[in-house]
């Protein structure tokens, strides 16, 4: 996502430029030891100790690190926010396998092979040795019925969401679910991350820096950049040429234009700063059925459920709206909430004769309902996967930790007679907010309490913003290319994070011509998440066909 220059917009275009990558990179070799797997069980084990012992002893020579003030805020009592990865495989998994890969690749990250320790009142991050046994966890349902299995694996990771990791060693997890699923026919990879070790986006570089292209095992995935960055360099050259040419007028002009603008930018940050600020103090969101009362956020487990569409619907709906993937992404969820609200409201209403207010024919919306997302937003920009890659393979560095800003975005809660309506109010939300300094100010404001008030009374401050809002919202972009990790072919990405005082957090993350949604939810709130990934499915099918209907494909 990008935001002005560094948060909010993911374009996926077919035929976009697609960044060169190093060509240097040396494949993981997993695919033969899948073959060779029944004889050389022994060997990849005893292979995979002696090197781990081998690289343990060169990274603890190594001097320590100091945690983040991020890092520290994520680990504070009512902020402890942990980040799940999913990943969905074509192929059955094989444990030995992977772990050997984790060996050569994430376990040469220092975060990964690092304790949190507290010293003084000093968090740091010590090199210790890895348990690769202690960090693999593998469960196996033993049952082939897909109804049961996605049941099993719904509860599986809901059961994840109860707990912390564990401080005495490394802070990350991957549990393997080797299940067969309507999603994914050989299991899935569930990487558990405590949010102290990095920002979101940096982690799931991470993860893909770990992957190679089926078709091209000796690179990195690539991704998408989008079409403005494309056409950024033309744009230069094309403004220098217009300064070249013109008279008096026309340079007054461009110089009246250019005040016009750092006007309005400086009035769009204040405004912000202002409104952030506020939700701190006194300005929170309206009191919906999803919301919990004030001062009582709810600490229990999160309900995750995940669901994929198709891309080309994204597309098909950005192109004709004039957006973006994110504008998209967040306007079907904009309708989607609109519709499950509704519904939620007239369940105390006697509105049987009326009409069906699941189908939206009664508004049961109550007016001016202040409902608003979240976005916390890196501002160090993230590494790129080569960076990642080439840093695991070569002990390299790359800019890692968090940095983060926060956004605030304001849905509209109504039913509208014009789907397309949810689109273009995002649309003008987001284009607003790319001409602010939101991200950047907030970043400074959460220094500036940091250094006047210490970490806890930061934390304290920035829980009551977060729970202000109802809820967060992501967009991640992924891989056009199929990819595997050590040799398993991958179905789908998810990713979303649990811990933070939002009774609802929407992600999306794209990959080949997929687009999953992932709905994380407090079931005390929203004890039907299903239906609510329903209303938003609903959501997006409405303003596809009602673009087709109107001609409006391009």
């Amino acid at each position: 996502m990008k935001l002005s220059n560094y948060t909010m917009e993911s374009e996926h275009e077919n035929g976009t430029l697609i960044r060169s990558r190093n060509q240097a990179l040396k494949p993981i070799q997993t695919t033969n030891i899948l073959k060779r797997r029944g004889n050389d069980d022994d060997n990849i084990k005893m292979k995979s100790t002696f090197l781990a012992e081998q690289d343990m002893m060169l990274m603890m020579a190594e001097k320590d690190e100091p945690v983040s003030p991020a890092g520290r805020f994520f680990n504070e009592q009512n902020f402890t926010v942990h980040i799940l990865a999913i990943l969905g495989c074509k192929t059955k998994i094989f444990p030995d396998v992977f772990k050997q890969g984790l060996l050569h690749t994430l376990l040469k990250h220092p975060r990964f092979s690092s304790l949190m320790v507290n010293e003084g009142g000093n968090l740091k991050w010590v090199r210790t040795n890895v348990d690769m046994d202690k960090h693999v966890i593998i469960a196996d349902m033993g049952d082939d019925d897909e109804v049961l299995a996605e049941k099993f694996v719904e509860d599986y990771i809901y059961d994840l969401t109860k707990t912390s990791l564990d401080k005495s060693k490394p802070l990350w997890e991957v549990h393997i679910i080797n299940q067969k699923t309507k999603e994914a026919e050989g299991g899935l990879f569930v990487f558990k991350i405590h949010h102290s070790m990095g920002d979101g986006m940096s982690l799931v570089s991470l993860l893909l820096a770990c992957t190679r292209p089926i078709t091209d095992p000796d690179t990195v995935p690539t991704l998408p950049i989008p079409k403005h960055k494309q056409n950024h360099n033309h744009d230069n050259q094309d403004s220098c040429n217009n300064k070249s040419s013109g008279g008096f007028i026309t340079s007054s002009l461009r110089w009246s234009k250019g005040v016009l603008w750092l006007l309005q930018l400086f009035w769009n940050t204040l405004v912000d700063i202002f409104l952030f600020l506020a939700t701190g103090f006194f300005l929170r969101d309206s009191q919906t059925p999803i919301r919990a009362p004030p001062f009582q956020q709810s600490s229990s487990p999160r309900r995750i459920i995940f669901r994929s569409f198709s891309l080309d619907d994204f597309k098909l709906v950005k192109n004709a709206t004039n957006s973006t993937i994110n504008d998209v992404a967040l306007g079907v969820t904009q309708a989607g909430l609109s519709r499950y609200l509704n519904r939620r409201y007239g369940e105390n209403k006697n509105n049987k004769d009326e009409g069906d207010s699941s189908r939206g024919t009664v508004n049961n919306l109550p007016n001016n309902i202040r409902l608003r997302s979240v976005l916390l937003v890196n501002i160090r920009p993230s590494p790129g996967i080569q960076d990642l890659a080439d840093m695991m393979e070569k002990n390299g560095e790359a800019e890692w930790g968090n940095k983060l800003g926060y956004v605030l975005i304001p849905l509209t809660i109504d039913l509208k007679e014009d789907p397309l309506d949810y689109i273009r109010q995002v649309k003008l939300q987001i284009d607003r907010k790319k001409h602010s300094l939101e991200a950047l100010s907030t970043s400074y404001i959460s220094a500036i309490v940091f250094l006047l008030f210490g970490i806890k009374r930061m934390a304290i401050f920035f829980h009551k913003i977060l729970s202000g809002a109802t809820m967060g919202f992501s967009n991640i972009v992924g891989p056009t290319q199929e990819i595997g990790i050590y040799g398993h072919n991958l179905a789908f990405l998810a990713a979303t994070t649990y811990g933070q005082p939002h009774e609802l957090m929407v992600n999306f993350q794209s990959y080949m011509k997929k687009m999953t949604i992932v709905l994380t939810v407090d079931e005390d709130r929203i004890p039907d998440p299903h239906q609510l990934c329903n209303d938003i499915e609903d959501s997006l099918k409405l303003i596809k066909d009602t673009i087709i209907e109107r001609g409006l494909v391009k």
